[in-house]
């Protein structure tokens, strides 16, 4: 049983207001879809706490936290070195390859063919660390001060602005469907999500990594995943 005592008084769920399926996305109605977001609700129910949104641009997630606007980050945050120094992290609730999005009929299929061409990525990411292993090619980061930093990389490939953009996989499968773009191709880097709490908040993190451990071993992250992704395999073994 968690200790109520330690808890924070609500789930405030810093998160993007930008549509990125399957992992976010509102309807017109205002409801907001997804895994990520249901595993928001899912979090908030086993702690036994109120749940909403916080809704901040990209670039001032960690800001946002420090300052005491949300109690958990959980919004496509892959742990990075970088990433760690801003705040602390649970367990992952998600395990994603990386891709590279192009225009369809490019024609760049591997690493090699990048070279001299402009790659964009969210900057301080994993996804431009991986755009910077690509010998050549010139790396475009995209702030994440707009209110759609993931359209804003899809504009400027259509654009020609930029050739290519790196995202994790799960993103850009949808965007795949799209007549003018297709996925180049994919790299195996099983980039772990996780869940992003103030640092040094350590009675905190132990009881959203509790939640996050229950949800796990009951099988219902794997019912997450499996409704929102089901062509991806699932990272954490089967009930």
């Amino acid at each position: 049983m968690i200790d109520k005592a330690l808890q924070a008084p609500q789930l405030r769920m810093i998160c993007a207001d930008l549509p990125a399926p399957p992992l976010f996305w509102r309807d017109d109605k205002g409801f907001r879809h997804g895994y990520e977001s249901d595993l928001g609700r899912l979090l908030a129910q086993t702690l036994g706490l109120p749940f909403q949104f916080a809704y901040q641009n990209w670039a001032d997630f960690y800001p946002a936290l420090q300052a005491g606007e949300g109690d958990v980050i959980l919004c496509g945050q892959g742990i990075s070195a970088h990433r760690k120094t801003l705040a602390d992290f649970t367990e992952p609730y998600a395990v994603f390859d990386e891709a590279v999005m192009i225009r369809r009929g490019s024609n760049l299929r591997s690493p090699s063919d990048l070279k001299g061409k402009k790659v964009g990525a969210i900057a301080q990411s994993l996804n431009m660390a991986l755009a910077e292993t690509f010998t050549g090619c010139i790396c475009v980061p995209f702030g994440g001060d707009s209110d759609d930093v993931l359209g804003d990389m899809v504009s400027a490939l259509r654009d020609g602005i930029i050739d290519a953009f790196v995202d994790d996989d799960v993103a850009l499968v949808p965007l795949a469907e799209e007549p003018d773009l297709e996925i180049g191709f994919s790299v195996p880097t099983q980039n772990k999500w996780g869940i992003a709490v103030k640092k040094g908040n350590e009675a905190w993190l132990a009881h959203v990594n509790e939640a996050l451990a229950t949800i796990k071993s009951n099988g219902q992250l794997e019912q997450l995943w499996r409704k929102w992704m089901p062509s991806l395999s699932y990272p954490f073994g089967t009930r």
